[in-house]
């Protein structure tokens, strides 16, 4: 079986990696496979970027006040709710207390009732509230979640990957991730380019300093684009229309994909 033509059986075994639950014998295969066909290495690092940023979803905080104010609400309201349980199963007091005592008992276990069912329609109206709220905090999350629909490893000439190219049709925007250690010179710069099937390099823009960089893209820019490449060029580009000046030092397909 040809691994490298499923592309969904290569996301799967990406995302058992990344979880570490691929072990044994099929992770050291899935690590030769990366190494030598790009598109597995692409599916490995982005599985492995979505890992690393799980965490952030949901960073831990300090229960506020007031979550502390409704859970003390809540067992208050358990209190009152087995007193008036509590009343109901009293035995009824005899001739020597009178129906008028009796009715006073029953008025306390009524008014405990009524205020744990306040409390328990304030607790429940609170925690509604903030449930919306965390509704709409991660409503607002996934709205700003890349859609990814190309992906490229940009490596060397000896295959070494140093640049994860993914491309975000929903905010147009490329992303390229350093994922190995070369290093520009001060008055050097690495150039983007678009490698189409018919006529010269287009420029994609010009990276700058960081770990990761973001780049203004249409879908024109990639679409029908079978691979990119990073040249070598003064700092802060050539201009678009020349093409590249200085030494192509990374390349790689650019893969649609369904990740």
């Amino acid at each position: 079986m040809n691994l490298t033509r499923n592309p969904a059986l290569i996301d799967q075994l990406a995302a058992s990696y990344a979880l570490g639950t691929l072990r044994g014998g099929a992770r050291r295969r899935f690590e030769e496979l990366a190494r030598t066909h790009a598109s597995v290495r692409a599916a490995a690092l982005i599985w492995q970027g979505r890992m690393a940023s799980v965490t952030e979803l949901q960073a831990q905080q300090a229960p506020s006040p007031a979550v502390w104010k409704r859970i003390e609400n809540l067992v208050q309201a358990d209190k009152q709710a087995r007193a008036m349980q509590a009343a109901r199963q009293a035995p009824v007091v005899g001739a020597g207390g009178g129906w008028w005592a009796s009715l006073g008992l029953w008025r306390g276990a009524s008014a405990a009732g009524a205020m744990a069912a306040v409390v328990a329609v304030v607790t429940g109206l609170n925690l509604n509230t903030a449930l919306n709220g965390q509704v709409q905090e991660l409503s607002a999350r996934l709205a700003a979640t890349p859609e990814i629909r190309y992906v490229a490893v940009l490596a060397d000439d000896k295959a070494a990957p140093a640049v994860l190219v993914t491309y975000d049709p929903k905010h147009s925007q490329l992303q390229l991730k350093h994922v190995g250690q070369f290093h520009t010179g001060p008055d050097k710069s690495l150039q983007l380019w678009a490698l189409p099937q018919g006529g010269g390099p287009k420029s994609l823009g010009v990276l700058g300093e960081g770990t990761v960089i973001r780049l203004p893209a249409g879908s024109s820019d990639v679409n029908n684009v079978p691979a990119l490449a990073l040249s070598l060029e003064p700092r802060g580009g050539v201009p678009a229309g020349s093409g590249p000046s200085g030494p192509v030092l990374f390349k790689g397909a650019l893969l649609q994909t369904a990740l």
